[in-house]
């Protein structure tokens, strides 16, 4: 009833109006790992919604082919070899990387590895306990140090997000390596919510199920496997890279610009089953 002024006009078929916050014209996404699996699923969507995308992996050749995938959606991108458990290298990546696109609006910190390599907790030697975290762990934490960082410096705003997994919340046994390693992922990042909410840098987690990645076939195509988890999977199916692309694009546009320090289960309803 206290309206005084006229409604906006409104528009009459879905298709000449689309929600403006989605779209990330202007913004530039850093994603490591991104040249497979959920890594190439975000930089992808990010890029379709009009992002210039930086993507860092170790494999030159794999780099180059997503890199030229990416390009077709005629948006700029870089792709870098990187080691992100190197801090030197990450450091160097992350300079390079501003250089090349000016800034970092979206550091998605998805690199990391497997715990394979240990047939019990028992068994697990220093030497796997410390590959796996030098990579998981300690490369994200020199990845959004980076990103902080550089987001602050230029008068804030911007959004941190990791890769973490269901490994975090869930018993993981033989795999405790890599659950501390996603666990510590989701307390750096809460944490980084409220140090930098100041700033207005915002801080996520995403806890991916069983997904068919490259560190997973082993598993996803074993029958043994196939038959004692796709029954628990809701939506009968593993995950593919595209299925994070969404929620990618929400969180770096302004459409999530007041929302920070969430977890974000991606797993087709396996962890409620």
């Amino acid at each position: 009833m206290g309206g005084t002024g006229a409604r906006p006009p409104v528009a009459e078929t879905g298709a000449e109006m689309a929600y403006g916050p989605f779209d990330l014209s202007g913004k530039v996404a850093l994603v490591t790992g991104g040249n497979r699996g959920i890594g190439f699923g975000i930089a992808q969507a990010v890029a379709e919604a009009g992002a210039d995308v930086a993507i860092w992996g170790t494999n030159a050749a794999k780099n180059a082919e997503a890199q030229a995938t990416l390009a077709r959606t005629g948006r700029r991108v870089v792709a870098l070899q990187c080691d992100v458990g190197d801090e030197t290298a990450v450091e160097a990546a992350f300079a390079e990387t501003v250089k090349a696109l000016g800034r970092v609006d979206g550091c998605f910190a998805n690199a990391g590895i497997g715990g394979g390599g240990s047939k019990s907790f028992l068994e697990m030697n220093s030497d796997l306990w410390h590959r796996v975290l030098r990579v998981n762990l300690d490369g994200a934490f020199y990845t959004f140090r980076a990103a902080a960082r550089h987001m602050v410096e230029r008068g804030g705003d911007g959004v941190l997000v990791g890769t973490a997994s269901l490994a975090a919340i869930e018993g993981a046994p033989r795999s405790e390596h890599y659950a501390a390693t996603k666990g510590g992922m989701i307390s750096m990042v809460r944490a980084m919510a409220v140090e930098f909410a100041r700033h207005g840098v915002r801080a996520h987690a995403i806890l991916p199920g069983w997904i068919e990645t490259d560190m997973t076939h082993r598993l996803t195509t074993n029958e043994t496997f196939y038959g004692k988890v796709m029954p628990r999977i809701p939506m009968r199916r593993w995950g593919k890279g595209d299925d994070f692309g969404g929620i990618a694009v929400y969180l770096l546009s302004r459409a999530s610009r007041y929302h920070t320090g969430d977890t974000f289960v991606i797993d087709g309803g396996y962890s409620l089953f």
